[in-house]
């Protein structure tokens, strides 16, 4: 499962990881959101030890949601060094994100 980042934990577990990091960021409320969290959690068993899948909450934690400028979810940004280098926006198939995470292991 996609390990659960808060505004409070996001520097530690985003910006200061040594591997990529993919952030989901979601809303419980929809509905698209649903379709990407179980290709989510399928990436965190198969890229354990390489990369991070994380995923924020945007309803209880915005600080990181406005500062990175996601507007639509789910919006999945890609972490590598403390910067954000790949984007996707709406519903993807799982083999977009996997390259996303490849193209930065």
């Amino acid at each position: 499962m996609a390990l659960e980042v808060t505004d409070a934990t996001f520097n530690e577990v985003v910006l200061q990881s040594d591997k990529p990091v993919m952030v989901d960021f979601w809303a419980a409320w929809c509905g698209p959101c649903r379709m990407v969290a179980p290709i989510m959690d399928q990436l965190t068993t198969e890229y354990e030890g390489k990369a991070t899948i994380a995923k924020v909450d945007v309803d209880a934690n915005q600080e990181f949601a406005a500062k990175y400028g996601v507007r639509n979810i789910p919006t999945v940004l890609v972490f590598k060094g403390g910067e954000v280098v790949e984007k996707q926006v709406g519903v993807a198939p799982k083999a977009t994100y996997a390259q996303k995470i490849d193209a930065h292991l």
